[in-house]
């Protein structure tokens, strides 16, 4: 299997001089297709920074990534923006939907940023909500779906340009335990079904289970330990 994602001896420094932070430390990294990584780590461990970096939001002091056997922080401004577009899909804790767009043109918002034409791209968004159940809500608004239906929304969002890697934060912190669980299983089963990489960050130990791979950080440190 490739790797879809490569870190190589990345840090982040905030400050300069006696002032300065190190909050990343050398951290390396590979995830192939078809790989469901967990990232867990107390509050202020490097993990919001990590994902910033991983999702090219954000620049590394040192280091490099590869998304794709591509050096990602070599591209222009234009071109890293693209990437993120086309490569990388988000899914957010408070699953961040627009409030004035009803569910089906959540999703279909972000094809028409990327230029997808609009009958295939309507396609896609209907096929994605068929199977994750969302198909009777496609015509609602936010404020009147559950919390899991957000969160199921906003993974359909996340795979609407199809992406090789997804990025999960704290994807589970506003549902119950019964519904964080229906959302994990979702992404896992996607992240096999189409080959993808995905790293989901987490407090929720109840979800290391659907994980492939665990990995620990801690004070900006980057380690991984075998599931039992």
């Amino acid at each position: 299997m490739e790797d879809l994602l490569l870190l190589e001896q990345i840090s982040k420094v905030y400050g300069d001089g006696d002032t300065s932070v190190k909050v990343l430390d050398d951290v390396s990294l590979q995830v192939k297709a078809g790989e469901f990584v967990a990232v867990v780590g107390p509050s202020g461990s490097g993990k919001s920074t990590f994902l910033s970096i991983t999702g090219a939001l954000l620049s590394p002091t040192s280091g490099r990534m590869m998304i794709g056997g591509k050096e990602i922080h070599k591209l222009s401004p234009k071109k890293m923006n693209q990437l993120r577009l086309e490569k990388i899909g988000f899914i957010f804790q408070s699953s961040n939907l627009i409030p004035y767009l009803t569910v089906q043109d959540q999703l279909l918002l972000i094809p028409e940023l990327s230029g997808m034409h609009h009958t295939n791209a309507k396609k896609r968004a209907h096929n994605l909500l068929d199977r994750l159940g969302l198909m009777h809500r496609k015509n609602h608004y936010p404020e009147s779906l559950s919390g899991g239906e957000r969160q199921r929304v906003a993974i359909a969002r996340a795979w609407m340009n199809n992406p090789d890697i997804i990025l999960a934060d704290e994807p589970t912190a506003s549902l119950d335990s019964e519904r964080g669980r229906a959302v994990v299983q979702m992404l896992a089963d996607e992240v096999k079904l189409h080959q993808k990489a995905a790293i989901m960050v987490t407090h929720d130990k109840r979800m290391l289970d659907l994980c492939d791979r665990i990995v620990y950080i801690e004070d900006g440190i980057l380690s991984e330990k075998k599931k039992k």
